[in-house]
């Protein structure tokens, strides 16, 4: 089972956009996907048509029962959605408390790891959505993780919030002893604008190890997807924006050694 993380300290970036069209993409090509929504804010559970105030149970409930986590109780929160084979462990406003509330009990970095491996026997993919905040849950999606894919708007102000990504990567992973491996992934792109040219001159000074070596450009059906509460790749397979997420999902796979469907 595959589990991508899609993080950044910064918000609108696209990091819900990369977490479903590339969710809807795998399911293309015949895997089993969960997509998890750690943020407070349910953005991926209201783009997937889900909402949160009207399930029974979401993530929130499986953090509070920590100490109690079987599979049936993880099962009980997990809800498909309109797109067969891709399923969606949601999030709830409470989320926002767990800081305050659990954040400095020991092993509280590591729930949702436990959380996957309990149904990892149903899922070939895992793609995780992250808050724009470091805390107890971005420090568990980056833990339950294969890989760290971080999409960065090309523009001036999203290239400090990538700084500020990557040092704590870094600061996070000289503290459990390992080097988490990322993807920076450049999206927004518009090549008519200065600003997009620029940046993505930068990223390719500052992270030529870490970047994608291509771009996602800006596509108003990414846009057009969401209001019908579908994966762009289902919307409107042919769009421009989907293509260039399905090359992305092919180095993605080569980075992990998996053969592509």
């Amino acid at each position: 089972m595959q589990v991508w993380t899609v993080s950044n300290q910064k918000g609108g970036v696209g990091k819900t956009t990369t977490v479903i069209t590339l969710a809807g993409l795998l399911v293309k090509r015949g895997y089993r996907v969960l997509a998890v929504d750690t943020d407070p804010q349910a953005s991926l559970g209201y783009y997937l048509g889900v909402d949160p105030d009207e399930l029974p149970g979401s993530l929130y409930d499986l953090f509070r029962g920590h100490d109690e986590l079987d599979l049936p109780m993880v099962e009980s929160v997990i809800v498909p959605t309109g797109t067969p084979q891709l399923d969606l462990l949601p999030a709830s406003t409470a989320l926002a408390t767990l800081d305050r509330t659990l954040g400095t009990k020991d092993g509280m970095g590591l729930i949702l790891k436990r959380i996957l491996s309990m149904v990892a026997h149903r899922y070939d993919a895992v793609l995780i959505d992250c808050p724009p905040v470091l805390g107890v849950l971005m420090i568990n999606a980056l833990a339950a993780c294969d890989r760290i894919v971080v999409p960065v708007q090309t523009e001036f102000l999203a290239l400090k919030g990538l700084d500020r990504m990557v040092r704590t990567l870094e600061m996070v992973g000289r503290s459990k002893g390992t080097r988490y491996p990322f993807t920076i992934v450049p999206t927004m792109f518009d090549k008519r604008t200065r600003a997009s040219l620029q940046a993505l001159t930068a990223l390719t000074q500052k992270y030529p190890r870490d970047l994608w070596h291509s771009v996602i450009p800006v596509d108003t059906r990414f846009r057009d997807a969401s209001q019908a509460h579908l994966p762009p790749s289902h919307f409107d397979a042919g769009a421009r924006g989907v293509q260039a997420y399905s090359q992305l999902l092919d180095a993605l796979l080569d980075q992990q050694g998996v053969a592509h469907v």
